[in-house]
């Protein structure tokens, strides 16, 4: 299975950046998609997912300002932020869980793919 994660970049603050990430590979199906995001020093922490029936879930920091979707037939999960902030900067990762058997799922990450904003 592989994560191909794309749209990081630099922009102002108060711009807006378009996160998508795309599952291939051998797997049954996508139970869950979502993003995480990393400064230097900190955890992990999450930002926004996607659940099956489209249900969303959104980090307090990022809620209102950002839509998360998931495009079940072409496996990919697109994260758009608007209003952007200077705290968001950080390298943002690609989260899925992927059913691999009748009862079965594992868990995979993205390569992690930079956001950057300035002020």
């Amino acid at each position: 299975v592989q994560l191909q994660a794309s749209g990081g970049g630099l922009v102002q603050a108060g711009g807006s950046l378009r996160l998508s990430c795309a599952a291939s590979g051998s797997f049954l199906s996508v139970n869950f998609m979502g993003w995480y995001r990393q400064v230097p020093g900190k955890q992990r922490e999450y930002v926004a997912g996607v659940g099956t029936g489209d249900s969303t879930f959104y980090a307090d920091s990022v809620k209102g300002r950002s839509t998360i979707s998931r495009d079940n037939g072409k496996n990919t999960v697109h994260l758009q932020m608007n209003s952007l902030k200077p705290e968001d900067t950080a390298v943002y990762y690609c989260y899925v869980r992927l059913w691999t058997g009748r009862d079965t799922t594992r868990d995979y990450w993205g390569q992690g793919t930079q956001v950057t904003v300035s002020s």
